[in-house]
């Protein structure tokens, strides 16, 4: 019997995924053995990083990947009862909302890759269509950024006169739409041509420019602003 299966009480104090963070600091650890301290035990056969290494297997070892399971593709996994799938459900969860305090910090969006890094930790992971406006004032700083709408996994639907109202209540000098593709395509469709277009003209009456409308996919975006359609 290897030590991987072994119980990792039987194991040196340094090989111990708990012991071994409070020695050498949480980053000398594995992936897989920051995911066993969340399940904190194995069975008789298995230790908890074996386990977890099954998991992450699974996975294609894709920490986003693993985010995006849910409590019953967790528990499918032998040794993983429900209160282990809520453990790493929550942690994963925590990893999502830590990318989300940048929200707070209001930077300045000069291009789509920024647009991109603020807005793809709501997105990236989520199973069907949303669409976000971030709005900006003169200067480029964001003011707010909002949810418009939310749709199934095939599309959403978008009211230009919300969108319009909520840029004039924020007194929004510019605002970039976002949605994502849950399919990861982040070619834009018929509809994504269709709506840009008319918000961009309705939006020109009330003086305010749509500078971009970014696509997000599971680990790609594109901009309609780069390929030159806004």
């Amino acid at each position: 019997m290897t030590q991987e299966n072994l119980s990792i009480k039987s194991w040196s104090a340094e090989d111990r995924p708990r012991e071994k963070l409070v020695l050498k600091g949480k980053v000398a650890l594995s992936n897989a053995e920051l995911v066993a301290i969340l399940i904190g035990s194995g069975s008789r056969n298995e230790s908890a990083v074996s386990l977890a290494k099954r998991i992450l297997n699974s996975v294609d070892n894709d920490l986003n990947k693993l985010g995006k399971l849910d409590l019953s593709e967790l528990m499918e996994f032998k040794g993983i009862g429900e209160a282990k799938a809520i453990t790493i459900a929550a942690s994963m969860e925590l990893g999502r909302r830590r990318k989300g305090e940048n929200f707070e910090k209001k930077p300045r969006i000069e291009s789509s890759n920024q647009a991109y890094e603020y807005i793809e930790g709501k997105l990236q992971d989520l199973d069907h269509e949303e669409f976000h406006v971030i709005f900006l004032n003169r200067k480029n700083v964001v003011i707010k950024d909002e949810c418009i709408s939310r749709g199934g996994v095939g599309g959403t639907v978008i009211d230009v006169k919300i969108v319009l109202k909520k840029a004039i209540q924020l007194l929004a000098r510019s605002i970039i739409l976002v949605h994502n593709h849950p399919s990861a395509d982040v070619q834009p469709s018929k509809n994504d041509l269709e709506i840009t277009s008319k918000l961009a003209e309705a939006a020109k009456l009330m003086d305010v420019k749509i500078t971009d409308h970014v696509i997000i996919g599971e680990s790609a975006y594109f901009s309609f602003k780069d390929a030159d359609i806004l």
